[in-house]
């Protein structure tokens, strides 16, 4: 048996015996409702429709994919700190787009980006980590975003989801993906252990959370809520924290000279 076909099997056995043992609650897809406000998730929308999620990282800073860049810059907006996306009540405009020269739209490489917003605003932002810290495949975390509920509709969802997965491991994930995607060091792999749950359209950008620590954010997946296509998460390596410090810094001394 080659290596990926014993990964993928050891895999689906512990998914099963999950699955036996998991509660059936159904209430992103198969995910519940926030009840706590964060009031450093941000909606990027594109003439006030909502089009991926971010993560509010300084008080003009929004983090999130660079796949999400959209143009003209004046018909994007921001709607920060909500829990429904028809009752926000802080919008602001951006002033632009930073993102790496190496990101790659179809391999997710470096698929990460900074928006600096019109104003600095009065939301308290999410600190992210001061150096890498990788997450062990089998770690239960939790995904946010206004992603559709419905893998039918393409529509985003009015209220906050929240779903906990499990972080996979980079190799299986791998297996899993095979010749459509490599997955690096700089990308985290996650999904939950049923079926018909997972982030879908509109959650890119949507933070991923262990032990409360924000660890990366959704880049992207092949479907919605297929264990054998687990999302792929750009990961806060510490190539991508230097690059947002970095990127941080420059403007901080371009504003001050």
């Amino acid at each position: 048996m080659d290596v990926c076909r014993y990964l993928i099997v050891i895999h689906f056995l512990a998914f099963t015996f999950f699955k036996v043992a998991a509660c059936s609650e159904v209430s992103i897809i198969g995910g519940k409702d926030v009840k706590k406000l964060q009031p450093w998730m941000v909606s990027i929308q594109k003439d006030q429709t909502h089009v991926c999620g971010g993560i509010l990282i300084q008080d003009q800073w929004v983090l999130t994919p660079a796949h999400c860049e959209r143009k003209p810059i004046s018909s994007v907006t921001v709607l920060i700190g909500s829990l429904s996306l028809s009752k926000g009540s802080q919008r602001v405009g951006i002033l632009s787009y930073a993102k790496p020269a190496t990101f790659n739209e179809r391999t997710k490489q470096d698929d990460i980006m900074l928006i600096k917003l019109n104003k600095k605003v009065k939301a308290k932002p999410k600190k992210i980590p001061k150096k890498e810290k990788d997450v062990p495949p089998g770690t239960k975390c939790v995904v946010t975003g206004w992603g559709t509920a419905n893998s039918e509709v393409h529509k985003p969802s009015d209220k906050l989801q929240m779903l906990e997965v499990t972080v996979v491991d980079r190799d299986l994930c791998n297996c899993f993906y095979k010749s459509d995607l490599v997955i690096t060091k700089d990308m985290l792999c996650a999904a939950n252990k049923q079926e018909n749950r997972g982030v879908c359209w509109g959650d890119s950008g949507g933070p991923l959370e262990c032990k409360k620590n924000i660890v990366g954010f959704v880049s992207g997946s092949i479907g919605c809520g297929n264990p054998k296509k687990p999302t792929v998460y750009t990961f806060l390596s510490k190539r991508h924290i230097f690059w947002i410090n970095s990127i941080l810094k420059k403007q901080l001394n371009s504003t001050t000279f």
